[in-house]
Formats: C-alpha cells, structure tokens, sequence
C-alpha cells in the first residue's frame, strides 16, 4: 500500500532528524570547549544526514499532492502513528533549528572574543615597540667594530 510507503519515508525522516539533534547538542558542547577540530568532524556528519534528509523529502513529494484523508490505511491504528511521528518530525525540526540559531550566536561570539584578544595583544606589541625604540642606548650597547 502507498499508506505503507509514506510510513516508512516519515519514519526514516524522523531517524535522520532524531541523529541531526543528538549531532546538534554535540555541535554547542564543542563550540562551548573550543574544540574545533572536532566541530568540524561533527559537521562533516551533519552534512551526510541533511544530504538523506533532502533525499527522503523527495521521497515524500508525491504525497504531497495528495487528499490525506483519501489514502487508505490498513488501521486506524497504523494512520494515527504515522501521523504523532510526522508531528513529532515537525517538533525534532523545529529543535533542530532552534540549536542551529544557538551554535551560530555562540560560535560569533566565541569569534568577536578571539578578535578582541588579538586585538589586545596587538596593541601591547605595538607599546612594547614604542617603549624599546624611546628607551636610550645603555653602556652594554657599543660598537666593537675596528677600523684596521
């Protein structure tokens, strides 16, 4: 039955979204260490499952165009699960981007702090020249270069 069909396309969708979440609260706990190497490990990943995700909407199109309350379903049973797991897909989504937003605002502020320190250790180089350059020569500075 096609009813079976959507079934399972939501359920792979709801699977791939359930491994989006967990990889999203991965993301924000790496952002808060500071561990980059492997925030990027973990995006790798995340960019594997928004590629199946993608897949599995294709899947799901031609349902789409239908009348849901024209399909025909084996059980009532079988159509109310189908439709809590499509609910709850909405709901793992909608988490999803609500971290994606998170991992974005933290990650720019973790980059504004870095630029501000850059920006600090870039002005005590700068002093530090200024001092050495106004500071007169001592005695141990002198020329031991002979003309013969």
């Amino acid at each position: 039955m096609d009813t079976d069909l959507l079934a399972s396309f939501i359920g792979k969708k709801h699977d791939v979204l359930e491994q989006l979440r967990q990889l999203s609260r991965r993301q924000m706990d790496l952002i808060g260490e500071g561990d980059m190497t492997g925030l990027l490990s973990v995006l790798n990943v995340k960019q594997n499952l928004l590629v199946a995700l993608q897949a599995v909407e294709r899947d799901l199109d031609p349902f789409r165009q239908q009348d849901p309350d024209q399909r025909t379903w084996r059980t009532v049973a079988d159509r109310q699960r189908c439709r809590q797991v499509s609910d709850r897909c909405d709901a793992l989504l909608q988490e999803v981007m609500l971290i994606e937003k998170q991992s974005e605002a933290a990650l720019r502020h973790r980059r504004d702090a870095v630029a501000h320190r850059l920006q600090g250790m870039h002005s005590a180089s700068h002093a530090r020249a200024a001092y050495v350059e106004t500071l007169p020569p001592t005695m141990s500075q002198f020329d031991l270069t002979s003309d013969r």
